[in-house]
């Protein structure tokens, strides 16, 4: 009898999810349907560059079907609802998809009206966000023609979608503005719930001090409550107010809408809880999360579906043959933090290891929370090798799911 896999969601771990396992399981015995509502697949790491015109919408999206190997079934549809106890899939075009074993991989979504005031007459005229291709695109015509004053960016809440994506959006806006000629007319102020600049000592206190280098004013702890768009104010929840004449906003994320539609699925935050090693959710055996909708202490960077799909694809073919899931994933994590002027960062971390100093992936590599023209190469190419490399499934010589130790500075790290 034919098994069918289907995978909620054509983003980066939906698409490298089911072109994996189409390399790696017999076309006879095994159908694997993805299914997702548009047929845009957005290069999301591009939406941070669309702001300073570093690049365009176009360059960053493609059809979604596209992206598939042949023999994966694509089914354009809304997704109402997951039916945990028979499964089954319940789409908004009248149609239920039956499956042996269902991957969740629709990611995280953007809450604005989670905030006071944020979704009102403020959204898209003195409040923007650049976290989706909407806003990156009307923020950077916004951008165009701001005069200087005080531009604020809000991280409302945690967890978010690329967590270094806001400080990226500091460091490129103090380029942008001299390159205009304006910066002296413009403060920059980078607003987060956290108590540094980061969630990891070593990295915080670097990115911190690149913060105040560029001049960038940095206010901690602060925990968003409402916007007043009319007096250009962010006001938190212990009264504390930030003024601003343009807010450059990262609403609350949470899972997608189906997910608290269907009764046993998420958490009360719309993810899957999900074991953090085996990616197998705790929900029920024949369930998978992966990347942002997975409900586990990984950062939700586009590297994590990258390094969980191996991990992924082995434990679900494990699953089929009934043996045990032995695959694990140890929160490997790595990012490019553009720091403008053709320089950027990279840091490297799993769920036990901080990011550290050093190189990437050995002793001769990348270097790690270190500007250098070389990361900022490294994050330029890519977008290249996600089209070409990381969605086709393919393995990267030198560049294993498992974070490498080798060329880290393990004596940096904090006693």
């Amino acid at each position: 009898m034919v098994k069918r896999i289907v995978i909620l969601g054509g983003g980066t771990g939906g698409t490298l999810v089911a072109n994996r396992l189409r390399r790696s399981l017999d076309r006879e015995a095994v159908e694997i349907v993805v299914v997702d509502q548009d047929n845009s697949h957005v290069y999301q790491p591009g939406l941070l560059f669309i702001p300073f015109a570093m690049t365009t919408a176009d360059a960053i999206t493609r059809p979604r079907e596209r992206q598939f190997h042949p023999g994966i079934r694509f089914h354009r549809a809304s997704i109402e609802r997951v039916d945990v106890e028979h499964d089954q899939v319940i789409l908004g075009d009248g149609v239920t998809l039956d499956y042996d074993i269902l991957i969740v991989a629709t990611g995280a979504i953007l809450l604005p009206e989670e905030t006071e005031g944020l979704a009102g007459p403020v959204w898209m005229d003195r409040a923007f966000t650049f976290y989706d291709l909407e806003g990156a695109v009307a923020l950077h015509q916004r951008l165009e023609s701001f005069p200087g004053g005080r531009l604020v960016v809000n991280v409302v809440d945690t967890p978010i979608k690329c967590p270094v994506a806001p400080l990226e959006f500091c460091f490129l806006a103090d380029w942008y503005f001299q390159q205009r000629g304006i910066r002296d007319k413009v403060d920059l102020v980078y607003v987060t719930p956290l108590d540094g600049a980061f969630t990891k000592p070593v990295a915080s206190r670097t990115l911190g001090n690149l913060l105040e280098q560029k001049g960038i004013q940095l206010v901690t702890d602060y925990n968003t409550a409402t916007v007043d768009g009319s007096e250009g104010r962010l006001i938190s929840f212990d009264d504390r107010e930030v003024s601003f004449d343009l807010a450059v906003m990262i609403p609350a994320h949470g899972g997608a809408a189906y997910v608290g539609a269907s009764p046993g699925l998420g958490d009360a935050l719309g993810y899957i809880e999900t074991d953090k090693y085996t990616l197998q959710s705790k929900v029920k055996d024949n369930i998978f999360a992966l990347g942002d909708a997975a409900g586990i202490p990984a950062s939700k960077a586009g590297s994590v579906p990258h390094f969980e799909g191996d991990v992924l694809v082995t434990n679900i073919m494990r699953f089929l043959a009934g043996q045990t899931l032995d695959a694990r994933f140890d929160g490997h994590t790595n990012c490019f933090i553009e720091s403008g002027f053709h320089k950027a960062l990279l840091i490297d971390f799993n769920y036990d290891t901080e990011p550290l100093t050093g190189h990437y992936p050995t002793d001769v590599g990348l270097p790690l929370l270190k500007e250098s023209h070389l990361n900022h190469l490294g994050k330029l190419m890519f977008q290249t090798f996600y089209w070409h490399s990381l969605l086709p499934g393919h393995d990267v010589p030198g560049v294993g799911s498992a974070m490498p130790l080798r060329g880290k500075h393990l004596e940096a790290t904090p006693h």
